[in-house]
């Protein structure tokens, strides 16, 4: 046999050739690329490999394939590229050559911040117009439904997406003469405009155009290769693995009788998470490759076959194909596959996962096996012995012996049965987020009737996310035989699958009520499409379903985002070259978009350098009785591991007011505390001696982990309506897309040191490292280049972090590099503080609030880090838009065994300005008012005075509410929801509308001052030095329209001399004549101050007001629920950049939309954090952008103490968020009036699924059983 010695396959039209020997099995195509220095960009999104991120995203191509196909690099085996031709962000386009359509666009779009996604947005959009030049926005949103971003909102990248569509999907007037783009909601029209909306942000006229013919084209090489070439076996082998691609069926079934325990891999989609996070190793791995026989797609009389090679995305054409072409009573199956696979995952992994790995890796929470298991699919084998065919049963499911796969087997092809006449299919499914996330259950079911007389002759029922494997109903399934199709029926299932599928109450995953109530949801909503298909078939025979119960099989409103923006137009007097007031581009948006942007990592290696990981506690609260080196310094290529004991005396730092330990070596107080850390020479070998350091805990309590409190003093508020209550809001995670990254080297001389770090915050990174090098600052250089998004999470732990990393390169006088993983740093950084907020409010019959007394207790975790700050910050602002005439509030920052929670966007504010609505929602159901009454009769008059008696003037939060209320047609649309109420009784909708009123400022003179340096050298060149880090928010872009006022006044009399010379002449005449060409700038500050004894003071400089109103839809069966509609009115004094501001707003509207709806963090009572990356934890995507979103600033308004007016509003907009969570508050509401509920409603942040669903109580959550308090430990617990 001859085997290939060789791989081969081409990088950006770049040849790459390797010898076998040189090729190591275990090496994905991303590292692979940066340790062979090809790659600089940032694809660098390495840090997360955990499958959901779509940070690095590339393009491969196959030609025998005759595709292009989006895939993730950190995921891809380098030995699997044979003959493919790979295209990175970097090879599309670039600014030392040409910029590619898709890069330029999602910069002129404004659909950059960070940037830090932007390289996987372009490949994904790229990837999608090599297969489809002029496609729908349908299959552009599809295209980026896997891709996440921190930063934009998404609009923006939407904005970029559309102007590559060639039509806008208009229906061309065929409905009722009504286009179906103006159709609106609830019947109302979809916008109603006071005024014109503001010219684009961005001028599609200037666009290159996008020309098919000018793409890279397949190699010749590989097409002569695949032509020409005879297909041969290539082995690869490394020092741990051996990689085989058998390419004829023959090789593959020889190579599974050689190897029959090594795994067949074909997208690594299963195989690759389970050995990065589990630990599993494979000796041996089989990769088919082309293999002709298990790509097949076969129609016969009885189905069609489908070879198991075929990814997801294939399947999911190959079915929309067989759907438009066979009569819909034989695609039934068919149908609910298809369904399910535009939401399972993203296209990224739909186009690497295989059919038959799919099937085969029988995880619990697989889509598409519950359906095949009820569809009667059956499964081709194959091994040298002969094939055999087995059905995907029960049994398969379960992997019993009998039933499965032989060590020696192979799947080839999977057949799937045609539906028959009266034979119906159905898949349901519900996850925290629409689309790219795990199912937390799913389900297909399938029934058979007699000809015409609705009697089950057959019934399938299978669920996933209910067990180990797959779970069938079987008993239950057999039990209802031979009954009519009818609600005694249905009743009677209900109770025979709730026994048969049983969850206990300590089950993985928790949410086990809501999971047992999702089994016969689904149920119900089977039951109910399958009676309304009779009833059409045949009217006559079988009743009409009841009017209530026609919403439960609509899906929820959906249709491609819709956006409107109305801003300030710049000024007319302006001079044309001015650019304040325009919407300027992000002065690294380019960049961004064609990855040359460098962030931390992606700086190249230094020589000799080492790299560090940390060693962190796995106990919530236990003394340390040993540590263990031994091993891990036995293994090759480790250097060090540094530990308490070495940082001689400095294992500690002060910033606030106590001190923060670096290292702990005696106690630890979380899961995730830095015990020590190790240093190698490779970041493989330094990750494999961390998981050897052995140490040896003793336990020790209390385990606090939750800030329930039960205190209340006993206080009476006289007036005539006292109520009191409380909410729970859960924490978030920062979630920004570039991980914890620094770089120091030593330079060499005097204990120089440069400091190259992500972060919010030089100045500190700087102190603390001159401190534990006992060295003065001025040796320590920090550089910031720019942050891949931050948040508030990049100071504190960033700051210990890269202390220890600066000790570790002092103490070898090497470059030292330390980069965490995603769930590394979920792990160690904490998020936002959860809060617990009880009341109690004095109030009148009118609404009128008299007396508010509020207590707060913040989750800190186990140090203090900003955790005071944000308490004070939080009590600051607490009141939110309202004057309450006596009001008592009191906060405190509780010591839990949790990693320490920090700084977040909005510090404080979005927890303490959701109690406070809370409140306002709970006076205004006692007074049977609406809440928008209880709002506007409460909130600040024009001139008033704040709790700690701060004048403020709210004439602009007045008209923010008014225009909100106005610009939303909010009276219109409230009718028209309760129209809409009325008329459904398993969907809702919900509206609600929330003032802001935020504070801008930091309570500290000395925090608020800032400097800035202008040079303009002899050619004309500028610099600007400024201290501000540029972190996605624009701030070099906003500092760059506004740079050289000083300077020009010192260059008036040079202009005046030579108008019509250049700049570069100004320049050097200024200089002949000895001007000054530098000039710096210097801000001292803010006058603030605050008495907190006194409880009065001037702590803060302005405050930025505005409104949100969000309307909502929920299914009250399954808890989903879509955002509709949100319309915000914000005040932002005058705009310097109108794109920059608009994208901080609805980006942090989204981001706080996310904090308040599907952003759940979920620790064991151990106290271990189970959501560490984005599988688990849920941020926004796409498919969560409001159907409508409209965005309007007020007119410009004077602030003389900021710069032309301006005002910030980066964190601002953070809680215009919650009007989604009221908007689903006011929808659950309307279900439970409607079903005889009038108790008390209490409802915590986030309002999950899970929270959604068991609120709008039924008969279904009636009858699930209960397991009794105590009887079992819970799988996680509210933090």
């Amino acid at each position: 046999k001859t085997y290939s010695q060789s791989l081969l396959f081409f990088y950006n039209n770049f040849y790459f050739f390797h010898y076998k020997k040189n090729v190591n099995p275990e090496t994905m195509l991303l590292p692979y690329l940066r340790k062979k220095r090809i790659l600089f960009s940032a694809l660098s999104l390495y840090v997360c490999i955990y499958v959901y991120c779509e940070c690095n995203v590339i393009c491969a191509s196959l030609f025998l394939f005759r595709r292009h196909y989006p895939a993730n690099a950190c995921l891809i085996p380098i030995c699997s590229l044979y003959g493919a031709a790979v295209t990175t962000v970097e090879g599309i386009g670039s600014t030392r050559t040409r910029i590619h359509p898709v890069q330029e666009r999602i910069a002129k779009c404004h659909g950059t911040q960070c940037g830090f996604c932007t390289p996987g947005m372009v490949m994904s959009i790229y990837t999608l117009l090599r297969n489809h030049p002029e496609p729908t926005l349908s299959q552009l949103t599809e295209a980026l439904g896997g891709n996440l971003c921190r930063c934009t909102g998404y609009r923006p990248i939407i904005d970029a997406c559309k102007t590559f569509c060639k039509t806008s999907g208009c229906c061309q007037g065929k409905e009722n003469e009504v286009c179906c783009l103006d159709q609106g909601i609830n019947g109302l029209p979809e916008f109603e405009e006071g005024n014109e909306t503001s010219h684009k942000l961005f001028s599609e006229e200037e666009f290159l155009p996008l020309d098919p013919t000018q793409e890279l084209i397949f190699p010749p090489e590989l097409v002569t290769m695949a032509e020409k070439q005879p297909q041969r076996t290539r082995i690869f082998g490394g020092d741990r693995m051996t990689w085989i691609s058998p390419v004829t069926l023959k090789e593959l079934l020889e190579a599974k009788v050689k190897y029959p325990q090594a795994p067949v891999v074909m997208g690594n989609t299963s195989v690759g998470p389970d050995v990065k996070f589990k630990g599993i190793f494979h000796p041996v791995v089989i990769s088919p490759d082309s293999i002709e026989e298990m790509s097949i797609v076969n129609y016969t009389d009885n189905g069609l076959t489908l070879g198991a090679a075929l990814s997801l995305a294939q399947v999911k054409d190959i079915l929309a194909k067989v759907i438009r072409k066979l009569p819909e009573e034989k695609t039934q199956t068919f149908h609910a596959l298809w369904k399910h696979l535009g939401t399972l995952a993203g296209a990224q992994i739909r186009n690497m996962s295989s059919l038959g790995g799919h099937i085969v890796s029988r995880h619990l929470d697989s889509d598409l096996n519950p359906l095949l298991a009820v569809g009667n699919c059956t499964l081709n084998l194959q091994s040298k012995e002969g094939k055999r065919q087995i059905p995907l049963n029960e049994q398969f499911l379960k992997k019993c012996p009998s039933a499965s796969l032989k060590p020696e087997e192979i799947l080839i092809s999977v057949n799937i049965p045609y539906s028959r006449k009266w034979e119906f299919v159905s898949a349901f499914r519900q996850a925290q987020r629409q689309q790219n996330a795990l199912a937390m259950v799913n389900s297909g079911m399938r029934v058979f009737f007699g000809e015409g007389d609705g009697v089950i002759r057959e019934l399938a029922i299978a669920y996933g996310g209910v067990g180990p494997t797959t779970v069938c109903a079987k008993n239950s399934c057999q039990e209802l035989i031979g009954r009519p199709w009818n609600e005694e029926m249905l009743d009677a299932a209900c109770r025979l699958i709730l026994d048969e599928v049983s969850l206990p109450g300590s089950a993985p995953g928790g949410r086990v009520e809501f999971r047992r109530t999702l089994i016969i949801s689904f149920l119900f909503k089977f039951y109910l499409k399958v009676s309304q298909i009779l009833k059409m078939r045949d009217p006559a025979r079988y009743p009409s379903l009841a009017d209530k119960h026609a919403s439960a099989l609509e899906d929820l409103h959906s249709r491609h985002p819709w956006i409107t923006l109305k801003y300030q137009n710049a000024n007319p007097k302006q001079l044309p070259q001015d650019p304040i007031g325009h919407p300027v581009m992000h002065l690294s948006g380019i960049k961004h978009a064609t990855g040359e942007a460098v962030y931390c990592d992606d700086m190249p290696a230094v020589d000799r350098e080492l790299f560090l990981t940390f060693v962190t506690s796995s106990r919530a609260h236990a003394k340390i009785v040993s540590i263990d080196l031994s091993e891990a310094l036995s293994l090759p290529g480790v250097v060090d591991i540094v530990t308490e004991e070495h940082l001689n005396g400095v294992n500690s730092f002060c910033l606030l007011t106590k001190p923060e330990k670096l290292l702990s070596t005696d106690e630890v107080f979380c899961v995730g505390q830095l015990v020590c850390a190790v240093i190698a020479d490779s970041e493989v070998q330094a990750k494999r001696a961390a998981q050897r350091v052995k140490i040896i805990y003793r336990d020790l309590e209390p385990l606090i982990l939750t800030i329930e409190h039960e205190s209340w003093e006993n206080t009476l508020i006289l007036v005539y309506f006292p109520l009191t209550g409380e909410i729970h809001l859960g924490g978030q995670e920062h979630f920004y897309m570039e991980t914890q990254s620094m770089l120091v080297v030593p330079k060499g001389e005097d204990q120089e040191m440069d400091v190259y770090v992500s972060t919010q915050y030089p100045k500190y990174i700087q102190d603390i490292v001159a401190w534990i090098l006992k060295i003065p600052a001025n040796k320590v250089m920090c550089h910031v280049k720019r942050v891949g998004g931050a948040f508030g999470g990049k100071v504190i732990k960033t700051g210990i972090m890269a202390a220890i990393t600066a000790f570790a390169a002092n103490k070898h006088g090497r470059a030292v590099r330390c980069i965490l993983e995603r769930g590394e740093d979920m792990l160690i950084t904490g998020g936002r503080h959860p809060y617990l907020g009880k009341y109690k409010v004095g109030f009148m019959n009118d609404g009128r609030i008299l007396a508010l007394d509020m207590e707060h207790y913040s989750n800190g975790g186990a140090s203090l880090d900003e955790s005071l700050f944000v308490v004070e910050m939080g009590l600051l602002k607490m009141e939110n838009a309202y004057k309450f005439p006596n009001l008592r509030c009191r906060a405190w920052a509780c010591r839990t065994n949790l990693p320490s929670n920090t700084a977040l966007r909005g510090f404080g504010f979005p927890q303490t300005g959701l109690i406070t609505e809370s409140c306002i929602m709970e006076v205004a159901a006692k007074c049977g008012l609406s809440p928008e009454k209880v709002r506007t009769i409460n909130m600040y008059k024009e001139i008033d005075q704040t709790p700690y008696k701060q004048e403020i003037d709210a004439k602009n939060l007045i008209q923010c509410w008014k225009e909100c209320m106005a610009m939303s047609s909010y009276a219109l649309r409230r009718t028209a929801v309760e129209k809409f109420n009325s008329e459904n009784y398993w969907k809702k909708k919900g509206l609600a509308v929330v003032p802001l009123k935020y504070p801008v400022g930091t309570v500290s003179l000395a925090m608020g001052q800032a400097a800035a340096l202008v040079h303009i050298y002899l050619d004309g060149s500028v610099l600007v030095t400024h201290g501000g880090i540029e972190m996605g928010q624009g701030v070099h872009t906003k500092m760059l329209q506004d740079a050289c006022q000083t300077l020009l006044k010192r260059l008036e009399p040079i202009i005046s001399k030579n108008p019509g010379g250049t700049w570069k002449d100004w320049a050097q005449a200024a200089f002949d004549e000895s001007i000054s060409l530098s000039a710096t700038g210097y801000f001292r500050g803010y006058e603030s101050n605050m008495n907190w004894e006194t409880g009065e003071g001037h702590p803060f400089e302005y405050f930025v007001y505005g409104a949100a109103c969000s309307e909502v839809e929920i299914d009250c069966l399954t808890g989903a629920h879509k955002n509709i509609r949100t319309d915000i009115v914000m005040d932002v004094g005058y705009s310097i950049n109108p794109a920059l501001d608009i994208g901080q707003i609805e980006g942090a509207f989204i981001q706080g939309m996310g904090l308040y709806t599907i952003e759940e963090l979920n620790y064991s009572p151990q106290g271990v954090l189970y959501s560490r990356g984005p599988s688990q934890y849920k941020i926004p995507a796409i498919c969560d952008v409001p159907a409508e979103l409209h965005i309007s600033f007020l007119p410009p308004s004077q602030n003389s103490n900021t710069l032309y007016s301006s005002k910030g509003l980066g964190e601002s907009g953070m809680f215009l968020g919650c009007s989604v969570f009221f908007a689903i508050h006011d929808a659950i509401n309307a279900a439970r009036q409607e079903r005889g509920l009038s108790g008390p409603l209490k409802l915590n942040s986030p309002l999950t699924p899970e929270k959604i669903r068991m609120a709008c109580e039924d008969k279904f959550t009636e009858m699930i059983p209960r397991d009794e308090p105590g009887s079992y430990v819970p799988w996680s617990v509210p933090i």
